[in-house]
């Protein structure tokens, strides 16, 4: 299944996203080998990294969840999962 996600960093989280960044980039380029990600870039604002957009594929939902379970963006609260205005995931097909 293909996904949209559209995820923004916690408020003025800057130095904690370049702190992770490293580690991120080597998961998304394996991701992004077995075809997992198709297109990612961060989204930024007046020249400012604030979050993420990201045009995945996985075979499920739990597959997708289990990746974003340890994405180091997530495990080390760059990317804002919990409120709900910074954060969506839409199927784009089924």
């Amino acid at each position: 299944m293909q996904y949209l996600i559209t995820v923004y960093d916690y408020k003025d989280n800057l130095s904690q996203r370049l702190k992770v960044r490293e580690e991120h980039l080597i998961g998304a380029r394996k991701l992004i080998d077995l075809g997992n990600i198709i297109k990612a870039s961060a989204i930024i604002q007046d020249e400012v990294m604030i979050g993420s957009s990201l045009f995945v594929d996985f075979k499920s939902e739990d597959e997708l969840n289990s990746w974003l379970e340890f994405e180091p963006y997530v495990i080390n609260k760059v990317w804002d999962m919990n409120t709900f205005k910074k954060v969506q995931i839409k199927v784009l097909d089924s």
